[in-house]
């Protein structure tokens, strides 16, 4: 899979998926518990009834059908949680899930899958990877994703779970191996610089790649990004001399600019003449004082300009 460019939706090639979710055929499960309820007492009464008759051999296999009838008919109830769902599958057939929380009635013959559809979060583990500019790094994310499509989830891969984590970390690894530790050139994008930018392509990636486990990435974010032992002291050396530079550069920038106010102030005001040698000493005397590291001595001038 290529690096997509700014703008770019990712693209990742995965199998169509062959089921999708559907709501599953099915009755409230308070009036089905009722049924089952009377069809036991129903049966238990019969059978008492039969046994004290003259009639049991009639009337105890029609208590012991209502019971019969009545167990099946109850192994059919499913008791469903707030955040969960049942995926419903008769003789190895996809047949809907149960979303609506409360107490649900199915085709008591059919199997039940338990799925969370609560929201998760997901930290991979720190993965050792070069970076665009080959210098080897160390990166870790969090994901919080959630089931969308229960059917997905449990027909198209043998565990979801396991399925996101794998894919989480194959992004991680490839957008950490994308784009540089450090931005070298100006509008170019960096791991340290452009968190939100590359957090949210990673983010772009892991849904593209865990979309056909019917899983929606939420959010992603970078919890740790450093180089790896190895070359951290050298890269700690680069970023401080860069800073250093930086900070002079900001340093000479003002002096330079503190240097001109003064001379443009004192040809204003008239204050002194002074020729092209006396201000090219000026100049160096006050950026030694502006850029110097340690205080100056100053020495006073008890004569002339010239002497």
């Amino acid at each position: 899979m290529s690096t997509p460019r700014p703008g770019e939706s990712v693209q990742v090639d995965m199998p169509a998926a062959q089921v999708s979710e559907r709501p599953a055929r099915g009755a409230a499960g308070l009036p089905m518990l009722a049924l089952v309820l009377v069809l036991i007492v129903l049966g238990v009464v019969v059978i008492v009834a039969g046994a004290s008759a003259d009639r049991a051999g009639a009337l105890v296999p029609v208590g012991v059908v209502a019971i019969v009838a009545g167990a099946i008919l109850g192994g059919g109830l499913n008791s469903v949680a707030p955040g969960e769902a049942r995926v419903v599958q008769l003789l190895g057939r996809y047949t809907g899930t149960i979303r609506t929380s409360g107490l649900r009635w199915v085709n008591p013959f059919t199997k039940r899958h338990k799925i969370s559809t609560r929201i998760r979060n997901l930290e991979t583990d720190t993965v050792k990877v070069n970076d665009a500019d080959g210098n080897p790094i160390e990166m870790a994310a969090v994901v919080v994703w959630q089931v969308e499509d229960t059917a997905k989830a449990v027909f198209e891969v043998d565990d979801f779970r396991a399925f996101v984590s794998i894919q989480a970390e194959t992004a991680v690894r490839h957008v950490a191996g994308a784009y540089p530790y450090d931005s070298h050139e100006n509008g170019s994008l960096s791991l340290r610089d452009n968190a939100d930018e590359i957090t949210a392509k990673m983010s772009d990636e892991i849904g593209a790649r865990v979309a056909s486990a019917g899983v929606k990435v939420i959010e992603s974010r970078i919890t740790r990004l450093s180089y790896a032992p190895e070359i951290a002291q050298v890269m700690l050396q680069r970023q401080q001399a860069g800073a250093v530079v930086a900070a002079r550069q900001r340093i000479v920038e003002g002096a330079v600019g503190m240097v001109e106010l003064a001379l443009d102030r004192l040809t204003e005001r008239d204050v002194v003449e002074l020729d092209e040698e006396r201000k090219a000493t000026m100049v160096s005397n006050l950026l030694v004082v502006l850029c110097g590291e340690r205080g100056t001595q100053p020495i006073v001038n008890t004569g002339s300009l010239y002497q």
